[in-house]
């Protein structure tokens, strides 16, 4: 089940807030935890196990880590936590592609053929953080299993993120209150989430499917950019689209989730654009890897040491393939670059050239990112600086098939929604119109946004988010 179905929009949603909000405040975390673990098992029941397990696991590790009578004990809770959470998670997630290297090797290993339980890197990273805060600081250790297990698998977040700390949740797990501007504004939150992926991540989608579907060697310059263009919006829309919509549900029940996105195609360098950019990942892999490993108050060697690691982390964190690690590598070279060689030159060059050098490596990134393996990126990349010739009919037919949706697209990946609100409300004071302007203007366009994505919704097919392979 995935927000953008007509399942969960017409039958789930509606009935969990009819018995949420009829049920008394004591009830409410149980309503959320049943229907979250139904949530998950709707879309595969024989994983649902495997996320019971998870839970139990940093539960009581989470009681080792936060009630131990030693520092060792303590300690044994972290490990027992994270060896158990990255172990299912490797393999699950990497021990095929473990296999398949070996086979290549010359070591005839068996290749296992595993389906990977969708949301495991996001719910193991979840967990883990639980146990880890609660080590640092005993005073957050939970000893209601039930909590726990709502934090590790509230829907609304459970499969793709945002990756939400313990910390920033806690007392709204104990006690919230759920207020109508919450559900006023976390309904409009959803709605405009919903429209980014129905209206804009799945038409870009197609043109982007369309280029990367031409075989190594076939694709020409003018469709191998229209297809990373494509690929660059719908990557963002797709993905912020679903923390829009986390974010958005979590507010109707009463929770403050971080944000995960803050119009990162607006970046001058790659160091902001990771700033960001799926910032709950970043900050996690900052906070539990970067600086336990000394960060940057360590040597020059250690510190080059630690970007690489966190960031060959970073790719791997994103698949059992070449790509992602090669991905992960592109980052980390772009950083260190940034940071100890021509970091200093990228700050006087005008904005708008700084602007563009990050939307082109980015672009390379998103290549690596979307290709089956690094000779198709190789090939891709090639075409994108002329390899394979210009036979520009066929990009020219996607450009201006999708023209709207690359137009409208551009937009709304530039804060021009922020600086609309700040006009009216500098105005408000001195004009009744911008008042009507500030006050309903939102809500009109959610409820526009809103039709427009169930008549695409009535029309289209089943097309996931990209980050439930993750």
């Amino acid at each position: 089940m995935v927000f953008s179905s007509a399942g969960f929009l017409v039958y789930f949603l509606p009935i969990l807030l009819a018995v949420y909000f009829a049920v008394r405040r004591s009830l409410r975390n149980a309503v959320l935890l049943a229907a979250s673990l139904l949530f998950y098992g709707w879309g595969g029941p024989r994983y649902l196990l495997l996320l019971v397990i998870s839970i139990a696991v940093d539960y009581l590790c989470g009681l080792l880590a936060g009630l131990g009578r030693s520092g060792r004990a303590r300690r044994l809770g972290v490990v027992l936590a994270t060896a158990v959470g990255i172990g299912l998670l490797g393999w699950f997630k990497y021990a095929g592609f473990a296999a398949r290297q070996l086979v290549l090797l010359g070591v005839p290993v068996p290749i296992p053929a595993i389906a990977l339980p969708i949301g495991i890197s996001f719910y193991t990273f979840q967990g883990l953080s639980y146990v880890i805060d609660v080590y640092r600081d005993p005073r957050l250790v939970q000893r209601d299993p039930l909590q726990v297990a709502l934090y590790i698998s509230l829907f609304p977040q459970l499969v793709a993120g945002p990756i939400v700390r313990y910390a920033a949740v806690a007392e709204e797990l104990r006690s919230r209150r759920e207020t109508l501007t919450g559900f006023s504004s976390g309904a409009m939150r959803f709605c405009f989430g919903l429209g980014k992926k129905m209206l804009l991540a799945n038409a870009l989608g197609q043109v982007a499917d369309a280029a990367f579907s031409h075989g190594a060697g076939e694709i020409d310059l003018v469709l191998a950019w229209v297809g990373i263009a494509a690929y660059t919006g719908q990557i963002y829309f797709d993905f912020s689209a679903y923390s829009d919509m986390a974010i958005g549900l979590g507010r109707i029940f009463g929770f403050s989730f971080p944000e995960n996105f803050d119009y990162p195609y607006i970046a001058r360098s790659v160091t902001e654009f990771w700033r960001r950019w799926h910032i709950s990942l970043s900050s996690w892999f900052r906070d539990y890897v970067y600086i336990p490993l000394g960060g940057s108050r360590c040597s020059r060697g250690r510190h080059l040491r630690n970007i690489l690691a966190v960031w060959l982390l970073t790719g791997l964190w994103h698949g059992a393939n070449w790509t992602f690690i090669a991905w992960g590598g592109w980052f980390a070279v772009l950083l260190v670059g940034e940071k100890f060689l021509w970091g200093g030159y990228l700050e006087r060059l005008p904005g708008f050239l700084r602007h563009a050098l990050t939307l082109l490596a980015v672009a390379v990134s998103w290549v690596l990112f979307r290709s089956d393996s690094l000779g198709y990126a190789f090939s891709y990349l090639g075409a994108l600086f002329g390899a394979n010739g210009i036979r520009p009919a066929e990009g020219v037919y996607y450009l201006l098939e999708y023209l709207p949706e690359f137009a409208v697209g551009i937009v709304a990946a530039m804060p021009v929604k922020d600086a609309a609100r700040r006009f009216l409300e500098q105005r408000s004071g001195r004009s009744s119109l911008s008042r009507l302007a500030l006050q309903y203007s939102p809500v009109l366009a959610s409820m526009a946004v809103l039709v427009l994505s169930y008549m695409e919704l009535a029309s289209g097919s089943f097309n996931p988010f990209i980050y439930f392979q993750f």
